[in-house]
């Protein structure tokens, strides 16, 4: 049995095609190919259909799948371990953020990892549109979303999640009559995100609530222009409850209807696939864990 086949066969189903494994595998299709043929030769059975549009698993190739992929991920984590022991942190890790995130939670692991290691450069740009993780040519991206993540030919990470919470200015409380609940935010100018389609909100008895962005006052992605326009009193705005901290302590923002609890803002990074994670990235994401779970 060639094992290489079967790593092959995996890498076709993860990634979806043929040409995608290819690509990532960095061998010719054709080789991709006589790979799948081999193995079927083997096991004595089709174990996908191929078609122009999509493959599906046959019978054996499901249950292939599912007894060897662990075992392979698990094979290629213990080798990504022992090549990083023999393997120093240095050269340019270039990382993508939205601004949100990169300015309040990047900034100390990046630092952190400069003073430990002195021969490592580190680019963070801090972006307001989403970056596409292969044409700049980043090591890691970073994505915020409130629901399913687009698919992706990267490798996902889960992060963190980031605490959200409505805030408002002292006079804005003043001025409009302060909600009780979500529906009564209705009534009030509200500040968005440019991707809001409705706000959730989830209450103390485990009550699910949401409300339309029909008509938000002001829309943006930039998470600095809706603190801005929350301090000069203009609306309500829902925002990372990390990011508001400094207005909040002044006086200059309040939070709003402090019993609802607003869905949170869900925290990926995204990697190139390769076959072994470089071990400057292990550490930048284990050193981002370790600070947000004692922040």
């Amino acid at each position: 049995m060639d094992w290489e086949d079967l790593d092959i066969f995996c890498h076709v189903i993860d990634h979806g095609s043929f040409s995608e494994a290819a690509r990532v595998l960095g061998r010719p299709k054709s080789s991709v190919s006589a790979s799948i043929a081999r193995l079927e030769s083997r096991v004595g059975a089709r174990v996908m259909e191929r078609t122009t549009r999509r493959l599906r698993l046959t019978e054996a190739g499901e249950s292939l799948y599912h007894e060897m992929s662990p075992l392979f991920r698990q094979l290629r984590e213990a080798l990504g371990s022992a090549a990083a022991k023999g393997e120093t942190v240095s050269g340019r890790l270039r990382i993508a953020a939205p601004y949100e995130f990169g300015a309040h939670h990047l900034g100390a692991v990046a630092c952190a990892m400069l003073g430990e290691h002195p021969d490592l450069e580190v680019d963070v740009d801090v972006e307001h549109q989403p970056v596409n993780l292969f044409d700049q040519q980043y090591d890691i991206v970073f994505s915020m979303v409130d629901k399913d993540l687009p698919a992706t030919s990267g490798v996902v990470r889960r992060v963190f999640s980031l605490e959200r919470g409505l805030f408002a200015s002292r006079d804005f409380l003043a001025k409009f009559e302060e909600p009780r609940t979500p529906y009564d935010l209705r009534n009030l100018p509200l500040l968005a995100a440019a991707s809001d389609t409705e706000w959730a909100f989830t209450d103390s008895a485990g009550g699910h609530h949401s409300i339309a962005m029909a008509a938000p006052r002001l829309r943006s992605s930039n998470a600095g222009i809706r603190l801005q326009a929350a301090r000069a009193g203009l609306g309500v705005a829902r925002i990372t409850a990390t990011y508001c901290e400094p207005a909040v302590n002044a006086g200059e923002l309040r939070r709003v209807l402090p019993a609802f609890e607003c869905a949170p803002l869900r925290v990926y990074a995204l990697l190139p696939e390769r076959r072994l994670m470089p071990l400057k990235v292990r550490i930048f994401l284990d050193t981002l864990e370790s600070m947000s779970r004692t922040a």
